[in-house]
């Protein structure tokens, strides 16, 4: 699985709090290195369904700085069975609702929400977090008002929310959102990835992934 932008912008983006952080859906297990080099007091476990990106986040994060703070779990959300509730649940889910089901198996699971709807993953996650704890989430623009409204009826509350869009003359394509189970008035940001030059990064984007990008 290839290093992508979403993955980068909610690994950089989210509030990383001490104490037990759960990464669903872990792919490569970019969020979870990510996240393990800005707070190294935060313990992560990493969860996929598929086993080949569990294979391959074993591999990258044994050869990782981080392998102490990171354990892998071969395992879908739904049945996965933690001694412990966490301070940040995070997550840069499959995008297609009802999609068409490809004919490939490669990465078919990850690349569907049939295998964990948004119903399923807001239940789970309720469960799962601690009273003061935060879910981060990455999601296409037209997603968004689903999940919030979603997770308003489960108690699970939007605190923070920024629209990101590719470059100034686009709309938004991605939203980043925090939730919690306390309410409160959203915080609301903005980014913009590039500038109407292609490959050419507006400073905020620069400002923010510098620390996990070679080039910046």
């Amino acid at each position: 699985m290839k290093v992508g932008t979403d993955g980068v912008l909610i690994g950089a983006w989210t509030s990383v709090p001490n104490g037990n952080v759960l990464d669903v859906g872990c792919g490569s297990g970019l969020i979870s290195l990510m996240l393990a080099q800005r707070n190294q007091k935060c313990k992560i476990d990493a969860i996929d369904i598929e086993e080949g990106a569990f294979n391959q986040t074993k591999i990258n994060i044994e050869n990782s700085p981080f392998k102490t703070q990171i354990v892998t779990y071969w395992s879908s959300f739904q049945n996965f069975q933690p001694d412990k509730k966490y301070e940040l649940i995070i997550s840069n889910p499959p995008f297609f609702v009802n999609s068409y089901q490809s004919e490939k198996s490669t990465k078919m699971i990850a690349r569907h929400t049939d295998e964990l709807p948004f119903e399923d993953f807001i239940f789970k996650t309720v469960e799962l977090l601690q009273p003061n704890g935060i879910l981060s989430i990455v999601l296409p623009t037209i997603q968004a008002e689903l999940f919030i409204n979603l997770s308003k009826k489960n108690e699970l509350y939007l605190n923070r929310i920024c629209s990101v869009q590719p470059n100034f003359e686009k709309a938004p394509k991605r939203v980043l959102m925090e939730f919690s189970l306390n309410q409160s008035t959203p915080q609301k940001e903005q980014l913009t990835i590039e500038t109407n030059q292609r490959h050419h990064y507006t400073k905020e984007y620069r400002n923010l992934t510098k620390d996990f990008y070679l080039k910046f």
